[in-house]
């Protein structure tokens, strides 16, 4: 889950030189051979869930119920799971959303539909490559909205809105934060949408699907298109392959929220992992402040008692450096503490 579609490194493009991993599966699929600089031996190999010389368990994600959270019962004893949640693992998988399952199937044709457009088509869409972050494929928003039922990713687009709104709030509420901080702060803020596409590999223990980060959002919210797992998370300095069940969504700290919890919520570590035998495609939502917000930790819940962890500064200012930087772990939320931070 890249922070922003604006960051991925689209791997189809045609002013570089990374070949298109789906079009060497296309032409020769029994044969080939993962080009070079998809190659990660500098990563930690992946813990495959499915077997492999490097066989780990998959583990549920902790699950979050909206319709429990939302409702008038019990509402302290939903709030303070949340906030475990969020403090001991930055993940969720969210159940009982609200999103349709007749949305979710169209979204779903569309995209499959999407990918199976001839190369040269679908490499309009594309983002520009940049440096290969990972083995796939990535569109943003505008590459579905002009191909297909753009009512389809406008529908699932304006549900996430509501949701995030929703969840931001939530959120906010379990910290004790003032809620019209959290609502100035996200309300008619960025968003962006990401999506992806990782062909089947003959050697998924050599290559990453995409390189361990955590994300410049406030929260992101993904879906497994077709329900193929390949999401990792980094939990206790141990990469765990993560189970999503069918139709839930994935709901995951940002280093925004982190932020602005002064570090009571935790980013996740994440990286995604290829399968040797199917094709992973995901859509992920990234919510962000709007351009002209300060990000620092939130003036509610600053005190003597609780002096601020992180410096404070422009949104602009962040998004820049963040995407100035290569894909590396959270590298880049260390440099926004304040022990560490720039002349401070």
């Amino acid at each position: 889950m890249a922070s922003s579609s604006e960051s991925a490194a689209g791997l189809e493009g045609s002013e570089s030189s990374i070949p298109s991993v789906q079009a060497l599966m296309i032409k020769n699929p029994d044969k080939l051979t993962v080009p070079q600089c998809f190659l990660r031996a500098d990563q930690e190999p992946p813990n495959f869930s499915n077997g492999g010389a490097h066989h780990f368990p998959s583990i549920p994600v902790p699950t979050i119920d909206l319709e429990c959270l939302l409702s008038e019962e019990d509402t302290n004893s939903q709030l303070d799971n949340l906030r475990a949640i969020c403090k001991e693992w930055g993940i969720f998988q969210l159940v009982n959303h609200g999103i349709g399952s007749s949305l979710l199937e169209k979204l779903k044709h569309d995209m499959v539909e999407f990918y199976k457009l001839p190369i040269e088509e679908k490499m309009r869409y594309q983002r520009k490559p940049g440096d290969a972050e990972g083995y796939g494929s990535v569109a943003g928003s505008d590459g579905i909205l002009d191909w297909g039922d753009r009512k389809t990713l406008e529908s699932y687009v304006q549900e996430l809105q509501k949701l995030s709104m929703e969840l931001l709030g939530a959120m906010g509420k379990a910290l004790k934060m003032d809620a019209k901080e959290m609502e100035e702060m996200f309300e008619d803020g960025r968003q962006s949408v990401r999506m992806a596409y990782y062909p089947p590999c003959p050697t998924p223990g050599q290559v990453m699907g995409l390189a361990p980060h955590s994300d410049a959002s406030g929260i992101t919210i993904l879906h497994q298109v077709n329900g193929v797992d390949g999401l990792e998370i980094k939990k206790d300095g141990v990469w765990i392959p993560a189970h999503i069940l069918p139709d839930a969504l994935l709901v995951n700290v940002g280093d925004i929220l982190e932020i602005m919890s002064n570090g009571v919520y935790r980013s996740v570590e994440h990286r995604a992992t290829v399968n040797s035998v199917k094709e992973r495609i995901s859509i992920a939502f990234f919510v962000s402040p709007k351009f002209d917000a300060q990000v620092g930790p939130a003036t509610s819940l600053i005190s003597p008692e609780n002096p601020p962890l992180f410096i404070r500064v422009g949104m602009e200012e962040f998004v820049k450096t963040f995407f100035s930087h290569k894909l590396n772990g959270k590298s880049y939320l260390e440099c926004m503490k304040i022990d560490n931070s720039r002349g401070s």
